[in-house]
C-alpha cells in the first residue's frame, strides 16, 4: 500500500465509522515516512463535546503520541475532506510535509476552496498540498449522509 489513493480510502474507513456514529463522515490517516501509519481519526464532535475532534485534529494528536513529538516533520496526512481552517493551522504548526485530501470543500475549506493557508506566504512553514484523490468517493460519502439526514 504506497499510493495516495490507497491511503485515502483507508481515510474513507474511518469517516465511515464517523457516520455510524451520526457524525459528519471526516476521516483521516497520517503516515511517517516509511509508509506506516502513525495515527488515525474520524470527526466525533457530537459525541466527545468538542468542538476541535474533527478526524484531522484526532488524528495529528495520536500521531503526536505516537512518535512522542508535537512536530510531525516527514508525514503525510489524508483527509476525506478538505480541511477547515482550524485543522489546516493545525496540520501547519505541526509541521506536516505533505496533505493529500479528496474532496474539495466548497463551504469552508481552508487548503485552496475558500481560503488557501498552505500557499500564504506569510505562513513559516509551506506544505504540499493535493485535493481530488478520489474526489467523487469522498464526496458521495458526504452528500448521502447529509442527504439521509435531510430526509428524516
Amino acid at each position: 500500500m504506497n499510493s495516495d489513493a490507497d491511503y485515502i480510502r483507508l481515510a474513507l474507513k474511518q469517516a465511515k465509522k464517523a457516520a455510524l456514529m451520526d457524525e459528519v463522515p471526516v476521516g483521516a490517516v497520517i503516515i511517517d515516512n516509511t509508509n506506516k501509519i502513525i495515527g488515525y481519526g474520524h470527526n466525533q464532535p457530537i459525541s466527545l463535546n468538542d468542538p476541535t475532534a474533527h478526524a484531522e485534529i484526532l488524528s495529528l494528536r495520536m500521531a503526536a503520541k505516537k512518535i512522542n513529538n508535537y512536530r510531525l516533520l516527514n508525514t503525510t496526512i489524508y483527509v476525506t475532506l478538505e480541511p477547515c481552517v482550524m485543522c489546516m493551522s493545525a496540520i501547519i504548526h505541526a509541521r506536516v510535509q505533505r496533505l493529500v485530501f479528496g474532496a474539495y470543500d466548497l463551504k469552508s475549506g481552508g487548503a485552496g476552496s475558500i481560503y488557501d493557508l498552505p500557499s500564504d506566504g506569510k505562513l513559516n512553514h509551506d506544505i504540499e498540498t493535493i485535493g481530488g484523490i478520489l474526489e467523487a468517493e469522498t464526496s458521495d460519502i458526504i452528500k448521502n449522509f447529509f442527504k439521509t439526514k435531510r430526509s428524516k
